[in-house]
């Protein structure tokens, strides 16, 4: 199941690391989005089944909408030969943080169920963080290399991704 919820945070963080990030960067953004597969599954215990229904589909058309327009974003400037978007760079704490929460929402529809059968919860959401950082890390890194080969090809392929994860999501 851990596997399962990095996969996003893989396919996400291979969209980002075509833009050719730092490694401290990808560190940053690995360890915000482990901190996240913690936090939100134990948030979705606590939060119930009510608040799930209610905030959990208004959340992930939320994100899947974002994911559509910078990946839409990211295609177009990529064929006007525009610089990469602004909108899209991950800048200071709040864009990290809210980056690491997006990527990280369905970890919070798995917690509300991992109450009524996980015996070893504390272990369970440290594997949902280790696999969560390392599929990142692992996206990103990826990315970053695909990305240094493909110049402006990456931008467009990048929103690709992004644009089809985010159509996945709304669909």
């Amino acid at each position: 199941m851990a596997a399962a919820l990095g996969m996003d945070a893989f396919s996400l963080g291979f969209g980002l690391g075509l833009k050719g990030l730092p490694a401290v960067r990808i560190v940053q953004i690995s360890a915000a989005i482990a901190l996240f597969h913690v936090i939100m599954p134990i948030f979705g215990m606590s939060a119930g089944q009510f608040v799930s229904a209610v905030l959990g589909d208004v959340a992930m058309a939320f994100g899947g909408g974002l994911l559509v327009l910078l990946g839409s974003h990211m295609i177009i400037g990529a064929v006007r030969g525009d610089a990469p978007p602004a909108s899209f760079e991950i800048r200071g704490l709040a864009g990290l943080l809210f980056f690491a929460f997006s990527v990280s929402i369905d970890a919070f529809s798995v917690g509300i169920t991992l109450g009524l059968f996980v015996r070893h919860l504390l272990f369970t959401v440290l594997m949902f963080g280790f696999a969560g950082g390392l599929m990142s890390v692992l996206g990103l890194a990826a990315g970053r290399r695909v990305g240094r080969y493909a110049g402006g090809y990456g931008e467009a392929l990048g929103g690709a991704i992004l644009l089809a994860f985010g159509l996945n999501i709304l669909f």
